[in-house]
């Protein structure tokens, strides 16, 4: 078996240092924490990976080229602050947003909760954002930044070879939401579109979330029908040049039933309203919002399964809910996902989780004899 455990380099070691970090901000108020971390992340006060990552876990998606599978979700870089620094730490993709046509606060504080020892965060953050103006701004400066950097370091031909997103290194994801207030959901997704899309490597409807009024309201057939064939049209309208359009993915809740999943082919999972045991037990889970973390693995993972087997393992599917190691990705992977996200194992871990869970992920891959992501997707499925 190859050794993947990424040792014996500088990076190595100033990942393994963070671990130092983490006590730190586990007695900071959750939020406070949360914004002290993406400002380091936007300043490049946070270790870049160096080291290549193992083969085995290099894909192609969408027509583009993935380093590995894993990302990280939004919820974290919310107004695209800190691209540059969370690509730099390893992560295949980095989703930012939800991002609302109009900026909003949110709902009041404390609107985010620790369940430390079920590794678990329950928050009603109901899509603070600075807006669609702010962050497109953000966008366009790191987009031509990283763009002029890739194009002063390689040729055309091993750019084109190497680099899947538009920008360079990394894929960037676009997670758009609507206003707390909106009375015409389409419209704000289509602002979004017309607004952000330019910038992204792949856009996302996000109708997961139970802090906005409404919002799951449209995981029903005919109306998600009728805002995906909206929002479609919107990107379709847009001058694209070879690449074409971004493709365009639905995020849903992962507490849906057999019946609501059959014309929903997205991303599986971003925060659940059920508690299952032991959060139950947890006095914290008396509070309003949505559960994500290790309860929800389980869950998610199901969930996935069922939207698998539901599109015939022809759309790829995007694994988020629980995963906190490699063999958590690899159970996604093997239960349905292309690819997989991660977020409250990251809030708690630091960056020195990445390069584990990829280290672990190529292990769990080569001990069952794959060569590729692709040979274990949905191998639980079949």
């Amino acid at each position: 078996m190859a050794d993947f455990t990424y040792l014996g380099s500088c990076s190595g070691w100033l990942f393994s240092a963070t671990k130092l970090v983490n006590p730190f901000f586990a007695f900071l108020d959750p939020e406070v924490a949360h914004r002290l971390a993406v400002s380091a992340a936007a300043r490049g006060w946070v270790p870049i990976e160096k080291r290549q990552d193992p083969p085995i876990l290099e894909l192609e998606v969408w027509g583009r080229r993935f380093s590995n599978p894993i990302g990280l979700a939004a919820g974290f870089d919310k107004n695209a602050e800190a691209v540059e620094g969370l690509l730099g730490l390893g992560f295949g993709f980095v989703e930012v947003g939800s991002v609302t046509p109009v900026p909003q606060d949110g709902n009041p504080k404390p609107r985010i909760f620790r369940l430390r020892n079920e590794g678990a965060i329950i928050n009603r953050c109901g899509f603070n954002s600075e807006g669609i103006v702010v962050v497109a701004k953000r966008l366009g400066a790191q987009h031509g930044k990283r763009k002029l950097e890739t194009s002063s370091t390689l040729s055309p031909a091993v750019d084109d070879a190497i680099h899947g997103g538009k920008a360079g290194p990394g894929i960037l994801g676009v997670n758009l939401g609507k206003n707390k207030t909106s009375e015409d959901a389409a419209a704000d997704y289509v602002q979004g579109v017309h607004t952000l899309s330019q910038y992204a490597d792949y856009l996302v409807i996000n109708i997961s979330s139970p802090n906005t009024p409404g919002l799951r309201q449209l995981q029903g057939r005919k109306q998600l029908k009728d805002l995906v064939k909206k929002v479609q049209a919107a990107r379709d309208e847009m001058q694209w040049g070879e690449e074409g359009p971004p493709p365009l993915l639905v995020k849903i809740a992962p507490d849906l039933s057999k019946q609501d999943l059959e014309d929903i082919a997205a991303i599986i999972s971003n925060t659940t309203i059920q508690r299952p045991d032991p959060v139950s037990k947890n006095p914290v889970a008396e509070e309003t919002g949505g559960l994500s973390g290790k309860p929800l693995f389980n869950l998610s993972t199901n969930i996935l399964k069922d939207m698998y087997v539901l599109t015939k393992g022809k759309i790829p599917l995007i694994g988020c809910g629980g995963v906190s190691s490699g063999e958590d990705a690899y159970k996604k992977i093997r239960a349905g996902a292309t690819l997989v996200q991660l977020y409250t194992a990251f809030a708690y871990g630091g960056p020195a989780l990445i390069p584990e869970i990829k280290a672990e992920l190529a292990q769990c891959l080569e001990r069952d004899g794959y060569k590729s992501i692709y040979e274990a997707v949905g191998a639980d499925c079949r």
